[in-house]
């Protein structure tokens, strides 16, 4: 594809190659260009980093909006990092997206602020729409974890420092299920 066939605000995966086109190399970056005049873009995220568990093609950029837009609602909230994880298999009810959130401040009504994130990722990705209005997935889950549980879970699997940083999201339950254990009681 050439440079001016680009469409502003849709995400393309970052591929480096030679001029002559005989080798390429994947970064692990995904753009999006918001301008074409002059030619701006802005990382969106990496393409290892989505859910689509059930067809809902979540990219970290939703949900780093998701969060943002629901932290406007509760100005009165800080937190210090989140992840995002599919539940496939719950002891009860439909799959769901599970969310592990560490607070400084935490929410004095966990309930309305989970559903306040789940109206927003539903407004950011119609996918997830579609799936949480369809009922085949329910509303998200939030879990609150315990003080430090990022950079204890960072330090367990030998990552911890500036370069190393928690995925926003991931297809699997690799972290989620690593997280447990940090949950709040």
């Amino acid at each position: 594809m050439k440079i001016d066939q680009v469409k502003l605000n849709v995400n393309y995966a970052l591929i480096i190659n030679s001029n002559a086109g005989l080798w390429g190399y994947s970064i692990g970056d995904t753009v999006k260009f918001v301008s074409k005049e002059p030619y701006r873009l802005l990382v969106t995220g990496r393409i290892k980093h989505f859910i689509s568990a059930f067809g809902e093609h979540v990219i970290g950029e939703d949900v780093v909006k998701a969060m943002r837009k629901t932290l406007e609602t509760f100005p009165e909230l800080n937190l210090a990092e989140f992840t995002v994880a599919p539940q496939v298999n719950p002891e009860s009810g439909l799959p769901r997206h599970d969310w592990y959130i560490e607070f400084n401040d935490e929410p004095k009504d966990m309930a309305a602020f989970a559903d306040e994130l789940n109206r927003n990722l539903q407004q950011l990705n119609t996918y997830y729409d579609d799936l949480i209005t369809g009922n085949v997935l329910t509303n998200l889950q939030v879990f609150s974890l315990k003080k430090d549980s990022f950079i204890n879970y960072m330090k367990s699997i030998g990552k911890l420092g500036g370069q190393n940083k928690v995925p926003r999201l991931s297809n699997d339950r690799k972290i989620a299920d690593e997280l447990i254990k940090y949950i709040k009681a």
